[in-house]
């Protein structure tokens, strides 16, 4: 299929757009280590809800198989992000922008890794300038639309979304560092009808930076369900010291 810039930017807005909020169930597989090893360790597969409302509320709880008892929880209600490890006793709080020093790479995601990731929004015509390139050959056929920002008279890549030529859906999102360094590199498959709202089944989000990988299978989701806005708050138990993330 042949598509314009103008028509994949479109298809962009129309995935995104109609989402206001969404509550979802889903499957968690993680592993860390490739990048800094070359060895990589897997987690089991736990359980887990995700929760996001606009422009950035997002709340996600891991849950143990069968038991359903809670591993993690972790919210985020803009720059603020906290987590509570109840195995651990450990309520941690930080700003999202603070990088993690854990030896543990999983101890160090953040929730602006889901945020980027499950959403893949239009560019910003205000600040941004996208470019088209085919890369189709005799292997595959992709179109790669390059999101830069504009600073003045600087242009700074901070976007690619990729597109499969045989459908046009969307396939791929990496996200980059004003020096060229990948944030992260987000793989969708698996496109389905939730409830009249198109949405990837299997999303697979690597951070090579940090040193891990989360695979997520979506298992249900309710579009615009409008959770209450104390879903996203996440309170410090009792008895359970708070660690400030510096």
């Amino acid at each position: 299929m042949t598509a314009t810039k103008e028509e994949l930017i479109e298809r962009i807005r129309n995935a995104f757009d109609p989402i206001q909020s969404f509550t979802m169930t889903v499957d968690m597989a993680a592993s860390s280590g490739a990048l800094y090893t070359g060895e990589v360790t897997d987690y089991a597969t736990i359980g887990g809800y995700v929760l996001f409302q606009r422009p950035g509320d997002i709340r996600i709880i891991g849950t143990a198989p069968v038991i359903q008892t809670t591993l993690f929880d972790m919210a985020s209600m803009g720059a603020e992000f906290r987590i509570y490890i109840p195995s651990k006793n450990r309520f941690m709080v930080g700003r999202e922008d603070v990088p993690g020093t854990s030896k543990s790479q999983l101890e160090n995601l953040r929730p602006e890794a889901f945020r980027t990731a499950l959403l893949v929004r239009p560019p910003d015509p205000a600040t941004e300038t996208t470019l088209l390139e085919d890369d189709t050959d005799e292997t595959k056929a992709v179109y790669i639309l390059l999101i830069v920002r504009r600073d003045q008279d600087q242009l700074t890549l901070v976007r690619n979304v990729y597109f499969e030529r045989h459908s046009l859906e969307i396939v791929g999102q990496k996200t980059f560092e004003p020096s060229g360094k990948v944030l992260s590199e987000t793989k969708y498959t698996g496109w389905h009808d939730f409830g009249g709202t198109s949405f990837p089944s299997d999303i697979d989000i690597e951070r090579p930076q940090e040193g891990f990988e989360v695979r997520l299978t979506v298992l249900t989701m309710r579009v615009n369900s409008a959770p209450t806005a104390d879903k996203f708050v996440l309170e410090q138990p009792q008895d359970v010291q708070v660690e400030e993330l510096k």
